[in-house]
């Protein structure tokens, strides 16, 4: 559903969207109390407890007073309850903090300062240099003269680079006295939670501009909870507010997860009851029996000769309150604080403590700690949590030729530097596309140092390899981007920038040169997306082999390729380009089939290899929990090559002939399933033998697989220990996540990235690592570590210890609840029904 901002008009929107009062509070003043009993008594323990402690309140039937009952049940729920209000009221007090933060809005024309609460959609508002957005705007100017803020946006995905945000093109050269006088409409879609897309129009009143339709994309926009940085100030106009931002969409009170102790608690309760019901029944009967036919011939047993209509009732429902204690409720009570204690166990441990960072680890949830011992799968991401993801530059294919094949290091050999040195063709525009073709801000430091803002570390590798080789992307300053090269400065026009998308696999930019005027097309990406573009007469064998010998290595690789333009053909392709743009429907489809129109017949310049580092004890964790029983699956969004020989290194597979790796592969449904089939059968046949078998399969396969043979692939999935799963999506890694679930697995996710939150959320647990990714994951996570090498610790010490005592706790209580009622229903016989309470036990 569409909805139309219209800027600067202090009527049109206030009726029909909300304030900017945001409410993360899981209950009101009214609805509490009910609220959170619901929740309380949906559990068949407590709701048990509350059907013996009302049937104490029969004088009739009860033989002790029903406060002995009533009193530790209104305690436990009472001390629960408090706890969800102290953290509702955190909530509340954290809301209170941001609604009533001051903000500078334009009002009638005039700047004010209003509470953040009181924004409404469609205002202007003024944010100063380290400010944090209150809600969703959409960029109208800033102090840059070329319209472009920096944005740190760690609180939103988790990311400590910063970003750059420019303003709309119409809104350029507009005065900075006028701009809180602007009127116009926003054409944008209904709130959503995609923080990566907002695909809207711009179109301005008179006198600014008129029936200019302008696209808008998410570089236009600053969403809420993001800082602005390195700019004096800012102004857009809000679109999103309250709950409805893009932030506000994806809050929400996490489900708590039960444990796999809670299970069988909930069903040895249920248990109990049916086996108590059995008992109540017989001895009803018998009781009701020897009643009718000896208790009223007895003087001393003073029974009516006629009593009510539920009469047939009071002896079972004794019998009932007698068998009560078989389910002890202090279990409830024990277990909760055992699991409290444990989960600080894990925040006290030292050993867990990673020196490099300072980091400890810490349990965010206390009520899951004894499943760790209880994991029988564990989903790992690849880059940053079983590597550094501190990219290295190691190698290099340029023409034809490799640099770095015998040192490891194409920065130190001679063969490159020389090639530098002597300014070869071939190798200036190689690392001119290292260079340029990226989202890298470059930044001075206060000594005169140039230091790199990059949102990715590939990107952060490549620049810092080419400024080591003497050509120094130095300056952005707005579209205008400046590298010095033996001493001269190259400028650059940046026309467009057709950034990278997962089904792209690939980014490019299209630059001018200031000097000559031309026009050209720089690209860099997966193989597979760049090498079939390459011009019809370019032999690409080369470049493959590049390829496949640095992924062999375990490197990663990208391909890096350009074109130069012609003006007429960027003119008719500019102008599809922005009509696809300002597509509210298929918008990125559309680009896409767009940016395909430019991005063919390209030069392939060379390859290059990056190194991925493993973690410190990485391999040894992996060889650990695999002879402890764990399976292990990795999901990656790396190509296959590179995610098999890190699999290899960290002893994730094992080589022939101790190991054998089955491929799923194939692009239509009957090869995926012909190749299912056939790693199926194999699987069947070994699954006796001693032999490590593992399978590896895409995110192609993977997504057809899971569409059209979905109980095969679970079948395969229930007969291997080890699987890769490479170039997989976020949503991907959740539904493998929710497929072993089902087939009864307890699993364990663990990651450091932001699409990795989905996995970890989906999971039994979910692990968090903080790394150079950010926090997102850690934050997402029940448990957070600094380094991945602290998951053995983490499972086999914690875990089994915490699992081992609440599972005996539990039994214990079990047991100790058969033996009185055992008890009690031979004293029953030999006391004539009177009432026997066993106390001290």
């Amino acid at each position: 559903m569409k909805r139309y901002v219209y800027i600067n008009d202090d009527e049109s929107s206030h009726d029909l969207y909300c304030d900017n009062r945001i409410s993360n509070r899981k209950y009101t003043l009214l609805n509490f109390l009910p609220k959170n009993l619901w929740e309380q008594f949906s559990r068949l323990m407590n709701q048990y407890f509350l059907l013996i402690a009302c049937l104490q309140l029969w004088p009739l039937i009860t033989p002790v007073n029903p406060a002995s009952t009533w009193g530790p049940l209104i305690f436990i729920f009472f001390v629960s309850a408090t706890k969800e209000a102290w953290d509702d009221y955190n909530r509340y007090i954290s809301d209170k903090k941001a609604n009533e933060k001051e903000v500078w809005v334009v009002r009638q024309g005039i700047r004010k300062l209003v509470r953040a609460q009181n924004i409404q959609v469609g205002n202007i508002l003024w944010i100063q240099e380290n400010d944090e957005l209150p809600c969703d705007l959409v960029l109208l100017g800033t102090s840059d003269p070329q319209g472009v803020c920096y944005i740190e946006t760690a609180a939103l995905d988790g990311e400590t680079d910063l970003k750059t945000r420019i303003i709309p093109p119409v809104c350029m050269g507009i005065d900075y006295e006028l701009l809180h006088k602007i009127k116009g409409v926003i054409e944008c879609p209904g709130p959503d939670r995609d923080i990566r897309r907002f695909d809207a129009n711009l179109r301005l009143f008179p006198p600014f501009l008129d029936n200019d339709l302008c696209p808008l994309t998410i570089k236009n926009t600053i969403l809420q909870s993001c800082y602005l940085r390195n700019t004096e100030w800012a102004c857009g106009v809000a679109v999103y507010t309250g709950n409805e931002t893009k932030l506000g969409m994806c809050r929400g009170i996490p489900k708590p997860k039960l444990t796999a102790v809670d299970a069988v608690i909930d069903k040895l309760t249920g248990a109990i009851f049916v086996f108590q019901i059995v008992v109540v029944i017989v001895l009803g009967i018998a009781g009701n029996v020897w009643k009718d036919t000896e208790a009223r011939r007895q003087w001393y047993v003073h029974y009516p000769m006629e009593g009510p209509w539920f009469e047939l009732l009071v002896i079972p429902l004794r019998f009932e309150l007698l068998c009560s204690i078989m389910i002890p409720i202090s279990i409830k009570v024990s277990l909760d604080l055992v699991k409290s204690l444990y989960a600080k166990f894990i925040d006290w441990d030292y050993k867990m403590i990673d020196q490099e960072t300072g980091t400890p680890s810490h349990a965010a949830n206390t009520a899951i700690s004894e499943d760790l011992g209880q994991v029988e799968y564990i989903l790992t991401d690849k880059t940053g949590t079983l590597t550094e993801n501190k990219m290295i530059f190691r190698r290099c294919c340029i023409n034809g030729i490799f640099y770095g094949s015998e040192s490891g290091d194409a920065l130190k050999d001679v063969e490159l530097v020389d090639a530098v040195s002597s300014g070869s063709a071939d190798v200036v525009r190689f690392l001119t596309v290292m260079a340029i073709c990226n989202t890298v801000i470059p930044m001075k430091s206060k000594t005169g140092d140039i230091l790199y803002k990059a949102q990715s570390q590939d990107e952060d590798a490549l620049v810092r390899a080419a400024a080591q080789l003497h050509l120094v992307f130095f300056n952005k300053n707005a579209n205008i981007l400046e590298i010095t090269f033996h001493a001269s400065t190259i400028q650059y026009e940046v026309l467009e920038t057709l950034e990278f998308t997962s089904d792209r696999k690939k980014m490019s930019v299209i630059v001018k040169d200031c000097q000559n005027g031309r026009i050209h097309l720089f690209s860099k990406g997966a193989d597979e997306a760049i090498l079939p573009d390459a011009y019809s007469g370019q032999k690409t064998r080369v470049f493959v082999e590049a390829v496949e010998q640095y992924t062999q290595l375990g490197l990663r690789t990208l391909c890096l390729a350009c074109r130069e333009l012609n003006e007429d053909e960027y003119r008719e392709w500019s102008f599809l380009f922005k009509e696809a743009s300002s597509n509210l429907v298929d918008r990125e489809w559309r680009i896409a089939e767009v940016c395909q129109m430019l991005e063919h017949d390209l030069e392939i310049l060379g390859v290059t290899a990056i190194e991925d580092r493993l973690q410190d004890g990485v391999p040894e964790t992996i060889e650990t929990l695999r002879k402890a029983g764990i399976n292990f699956w990795m999901l990656t969004g790396d190509k296959q090559n590179t995610a098999i020989q890190i699999a290899l290194s960290c002893n994730f597979i094992s080589p022939d002939p101790k190991g054998q790796l089955l491929s799923i592969d194939g692009k239509t449904e009957a090869e995926v399933h012909r190749s299912l089939e056939r790693v199926l059968l194999t699987m069947r046949i070994t699954t006796t033998e001693p032999k490590d078998v593992a399978f590896v399969i895409d995110g192609w396969a993977l997504e057809i697989a899971l569409k059209y043979y979905r109980n095969a692939f679970t079948e395969l999935a229930i007969l291997t220990r080890t699987a890769i799963c490479c170039r997989v999506t976020p949503s991907q890694k959740a539904q493998l996540v929710e497929l072993l679930k089902s087939c009864e697995y307890r699993t364990l996710a663990i990651g450091d990235g932001g699409n990795d939150v989905r996995m970890i959320q989906q999971a039994d647990i979910g692990v968090g690592i903080s790394g150079r990714e950010g926090l997102q994951a850690a934050r997402a996570a029940d448990y957070s570590i600094g380094k991945f090498r602290f998951l053995k610790r983490l499972i086999l010490v914690h875990g089994r210890y915490s699992y081992n005592r609440t599972a005996f706790l539990s039994q214990y209580s079990f047991y100790k609840s058969l033996l009185l009622c055992f008890i009690q229903i031979l004293c029953l016989w030999n006391q004539s029904f009177q009432f026997f309470q066993l106390d001290g036990l």
